[in-house]
């Protein structure tokens, strides 16, 4: 074998990959031009709403399909309308809706597939179907339509005061590519979930125009900037405190018995409470009264109208 002379050997800068190994790190691509981002504050407040609306759109799902059903939120993030149907499939339901007061259309996405294997549910299949992605026909439309309502009414819930005006349904697109939602350049505020019926799991997005949300946003953290309030320690504290979430319950009149009545009870006892049936609940914070309130109810749900307020100094 002949000798081979080594001039020079080139060895990778000190931290520098190596060419050989892949690279597996997600690049998030950023137009400084167009800056859509959402403050840490900010996303955490809307995940925490997307996250309860999970909850309920799997409840509903369960109830409307009668097979049990789980809604995962994988993340939310701030896009424009371009970028966020590029990611869309090009064949897909796009379900546009109306909010009152707001030019662009909010969004909800999920495979027409995947929903008419929901429709397959409804009318009684035990077991998941193949379908292609299709068009719906108008009975399943019709059915899918009353399901959609409430899962609006439920967003809306889930977002409270984030979202002031209602969403009613507007049209149905099957094309991403043709559905006209808002101009290219408008930012959304888009929502990703797993939905899963039964056996079967599909990709399903919520996006919201920005300008519907971001002022209520706005209004609830203006104090949040670090200048605001600086050398006042009290009000940061006061701010904070006013955001913390409370439990507020609707109570009955106790009614005092023995330990021995207690365990005594079983299943069809009738256990008479002193509260007068005309007389309205207590309405406590963390067993302190701070007045009464009526039962009433409030888009489909059981609601509190106070009547009363009491003063309650700790």
């Amino acid at each position: 074998m002949d000798p081979v002379t080594v001039s020079s050997v080139e060895r990778p800068a000190l931290g520098a990959p190596d060419p050989e190994t892949p690279q597996t790190r997600a690049v998030q691509v950023y137009d400084f031009r167009r800056p859509a981002t959402l403050a840490r504050e900010h996303s955490r407040i809307l995940e925490l709403a997307f996250e309860t609306f999970a909850r309920q759109w799997g409840t509903q799902l369960t109830a409307k399909v009668r097979v049990m059903s789980q809604v995962t939120l994988l993340g939310v993030c701030m896009s424009t309308y371009d970028d966020y149907v590029s990611d869309l499939p090009a064949a897909t339901a796009m379900i546009l809706c109306d909010i009152e007061g707001v030019e662009a259309k909010a969004v909800v996405q999920f495979p027409a597939a995947g929903a008419l294997n929901w429709a397959s549910h409804m009318l009684g299949s035990p077991t998941p179907v193949d379908v292609p992605e299709r068009n719906f026909t108008r009975i399943e439309l019709t059915l899918l339509r009353r399901m959609l309502d409430e899962t609006l009414e439920d967003l809306h819930y889930s977002m409270g005061s984030l979202l002031e005006a209602p969403l009613t349904v507007d049209t149905v697109q099957y094309n991403s590519q043709f559905a006209q939602a808002a101009p290219k350049s408008e930012v959304f505020i888009v929502a990703r979930f797993d939905v899963r019926v039964g056996e079967r799991t599909v990709a399903s997005t919520i996006a919201l125009p920005a300008d519907a949300v971001l002022p209520q946003l706005g209004a609830a953290h203006a104090g949040s900037h670090p200048d605001a309030d600086a050398g006042d320690p009290a009000a940061r504290i006061t701010r904070q405190l006013a955001a913390i979430p409370i439990d507020v319950a609707l109570v009955m009149t106790p009614k005092p018995v023995t330990p021995q009545s207690v365990l005594d009870l079983s299943v069809g006892d009738v256990l008479a409470l002193p509260h007068p049936s005309h007389q309205p609940l207590q309405l406590t914070v963390d067993g302190r009264r701070l007045g009464r309130a009526a039962v009433g109810t409030r888009s489909g749900r059981i609601a509190a109208v106070v009547v009363s307020t009491e003063e309650n100094p700790a």
